[in-house]
């Protein structure tokens, strides 16, 4: 059995994460599950170099326990284009890494106060990397285009969800049950490239 060992103690991503690459002979562990503690400082400029930083960071702390396994790490966020891409890769940290998030989408909300639908525009990315037990690395990218609601909706999120609106369904993506959010999401389209990568590798 192949363990991949994903750099989070985020159990809603963990959640997700097992929802799409379940299924396979593969046991997923998050850092916690698999006895890693690590504060890793997220200095990069883009979600790859993030994802990249906290990847190899953890797989050099594994590998003295997971000799073979693959180390996975994301790093995404919230670009909205009326605030010139804000939060971007700052968006875990937002206002404070201890700010709720329902503080953070008030916020948001609140600064685009007056600003109309078709000016609300906004994406969720996520950028995934693998670091392999011989040290190399592979990266995929997810991206998922919606716009900014103007009061948060919906049980089925986290994050930023409840203010994120997917035109296709007319609502925020916490409205969306799980294995359709999953379905459109950019962790899910991210994840997805990334178990077709493995699946590659481990052929």
């Amino acid at each position: 059995m192949q363990t991949l060992i994903f750099a989070t103690g985020n159990q809603d991503k963990m959640k997700e994460i097992r929802m799409i690459l379940g299924g396979t002979d593969t046991e997923i562990l998050s850092m916690k599950e698999a006895g890693i503690a690590l504060d890793v400082e997220e200095n990069g400029t883009s979600f790859e170099e993030n994802a990249l930083i906290k990847a190899r960071a953890v797989a050099e702390r594994a590998r003295t326990r997971f000799k073979d396994a693959v180390v996975l790490a994301d790093d995404s966020g919230l670009e909205i284009d009326y605030l010139g891409g804000e939060p971007g890769i700052y968006s875990a940290r937002y206002m404070g890494e201890d700010t709720s998030y329902r503080v953070k989408n008030q916020n948001l909300i609140d600064r685009l106060s007056g600003v109309p639908d078709e000016q609300r525009t906004a994406r969720f990315v996520c950028a995934i990397a693998a670091v392999l037990p011989n040290g190399e690395c592979l990266l995929t990218r997810g991206v998922m285009e919606g716009r900014i609601g103007y009061a948060e909706s919906g049980e089925n999120g986290f994050g930023y969800d409840p203010i994120f609106i997917l035109p296709k369904y007319g609502c925020t993506t916490s409205d969306l049950p799980p294995e359709v959010k999953n379905e459109e999401s950019h962790r899910g389209k991210a994840l997805r490239a990334m178990r077709e990568k493995l699946r590659g590798v481990f052929a």
